[in-house]
């Protein structure tokens, strides 16, 4: 019996302890449900520093000044003594076009503009006959009138005349094309032997292209966001796909007025407008349809406050009034707040950190880079900022919660000092 009475007493001897931890690890779980929360978050202290804005757009590289060869008659090619990539000096014969029918126009203008200078002769003759007969009135002024419109016909059908030869004079004369300018065929499209449509009845053939590769461009296209902070003096640095490890310098010396519109209608529409950079690196080798890539530099500040870019932030500052129950008395003013709240942009802020709480404060920027970003008002130099993470930045973070700050050290390339 009191061998029972011990394994009793040691039953509720172990009862009482299990049941005092659980009620221990109950009061902790519902304690540290109540904690706040502490984020953690990497930060920088504000600073001064030059900052340049910059835009970036794609393109191709061309030739700043290339003319595009088109015959102004048609027929065959008989001569073609140029090549693709062939360099050639103003007045260069390119092409020659078969003249054999050219060359019968003008045969068949000159034999009638013969047959009408003579019915001009014969007109004018007749018509100073004429005026001596009516003059001793020996004729009506009807017959006069007549040999006058006769002439005048003639002479007219004479004028007709020498206008076509001069067409088919012409005409012959453009079966050959000269080099309109010094430059290089860019491209050829034809051989010789082939059939070619002249300009002056249809949309012509595209022969070849001759280019002054000595001057050469970027084209890029600007979104309609961006290219109201680009003008024309602009400094541009231009990556070329094929040309590793070296930036080319560029001048901005024409802007689209004209914008490009693709998917017009649809949720992919967009709106470019072509921005021409002037090359100045002569010493590279550039090839027309090379692709690039240009960084236009639009705004240089000098000595501004600055603070990482992804530091900037949006958030509600009226969000602490939404929570607020509105007195009945006043109900009208409370759904005035609402509609307010509801129109009201949120703000961009910064987050400070003070004695590990974070501090929402309001700020205005100005200009960006890809790294930094320009604070107009709202912070002083010194002051510690709150630059990471992207979660706590744009998700977690409040005015008053609490911090803890986790910096990384950088590297001190020049060693201690």
């Amino acid at each position: 019996m009191a061998t029972n009475g011990k394994k009793s007493k040691k039953k509720v001897i172990i009862f009482s302890i299990a049941g005092a931890l659980l009620i221990i690890l109950t009061l902790l779980v519902i304690l540290g449900s109540k904690r706040e929360p502490v984020y953690t978050i990497q930060t920088e202290k504000v600073i001064k520093r030059t900052i340049t804005q910059t835009v970036t757009a794609t393109g191709k590289i061309y030739p700043e000044v290339q003319v595009t060869i088109s015959p102004e008659v048609s027929g065959e090619i008989i001569s073609l003594p140029v090549k693709e990539g062939v360099r050639v000096k103003k007045g260069d014969i390119l092409i020659k076009i078969k003249p054999d029918i050219y060359v019968a126009m003008k045969g068949q203008a000159e034999a009638t503009l013969t047959s009408a200078k003579a019915s001009s002769d014969r007109g004018a003759s007749e018509y100073k006959r004429q005026q001596n007969l009516y003059d001793k009135g020996l004729i009506s002024s009807s017959d006069l009138e007549q040999a006058k419109t006769n002439y005048e016909v003639a002479k007219a059908g004479y004028d007709q005349a020498e206008q076509a030869l001069k067409q088919a004079e012409e005409n012959l004369n453009k079966t050959t094309i000269y080099a309109p300018m010094d430059g290089i065929v860019s491209e050829l499209k034809v051989e010789q032997g082939e059939r070619v449509l002249g300009t002056s009845q249809f949309q012509g053939t595209d022969v070849m292209t001759v280019a002054d590769l000595s001057r050469m461009e970027a084209r890029v296209d600007v979104g309609e966001n961006d290219i109201v902070l680009i003008s024309v003096g602009d400094t541009a640095r231009i990556d070329v796909d094929a040309i590793k490890d070296r930036k080319l310098i560029g001048i901005v010396y024409e802007i689209g007025n004209t914008a490009k519109t693709t998917s017009a209608g649809t949720q992919e529409e967009v709106t470019n407008f072509t921005v021409k950079i002037r090359v100045i690196d002569k010493d590279v080798i550039l090839r027309p349809g090379m692709s690039m890539t240009g960084v236009i530099e639009t705004q240089t500040k000098s000595n501004v406050i600055v603070v990482p870019i992804q530091s900037v932030t949006t958030r509600s500052l009226n969000k602490g009034n939404e929570k607020k129950e509105p007195d009945e008395s006043d109900a009208m003013a409370a759904n005035d707040n609402r509609i307010k709240q509801k129109f009201e942009k949120p703000k961009e802020v910064v987050f400070l950190v003070d004695n590990n709480v974070a501090k929402t404060v309001e700020v205005k920027r100005g200009i960006s880079d890809d790294t930094y970003t320009e604070i107009v008002s709202g912070l002083k130099e010194g002051a510690e900022v709150v630059s990471g993470s992207y979660k706590a930045i744009n998700r977690e973070l409040e005015d008053g919660v609490k911090v803890k700050v986790e910096n990384v050290k950088k590297p001190n390339p020049g060693g201690s000092k």
